[in-house]
């Protein structure tokens, strides 16, 4: 896996000197491609916060039935990641 990233950053690396492969001014990716990129990487940057937030709140609430909505918020938070870089896409 290690070489595949180093060969994807020598291949940016090397489109980022000559402009691009066709020699033009063009995007790296389209538009469209950027933004499915953005909210993929939101998505699961989100989804990986959630995994500890998840599991401390199950742990919480299992101790208090009291600490049930401020774990479910705390479990909702990253969510609106994934939200404002929707919103990102459609602006």
């Amino acid at each position: 896996m290690f070489e595949f990233i180093l060969a994807f950053v020598d291949a940016a690396v090397l489109l980022a000197q000559d402009g691009t492969a066709q020699g033009g001014n063009a995007p790296a990716i389209p538009a469209d491609a950027a933004s499915a990129l953005a909210v993929g990487l939101a998505a699961l940057g989100a989804g990986y916060a959630e995994r500890g937030i998840g599991a401390a709140a199950v742990g919480a609430v299992t101790e208090d039935q009291d600490l049930f909505g401020t774990g479910l918020i705390l479990t909702v938070l990253p969510e609106t990641l994934v939200i404002l870089a929707l919103v990102v896409v459609f602006v």
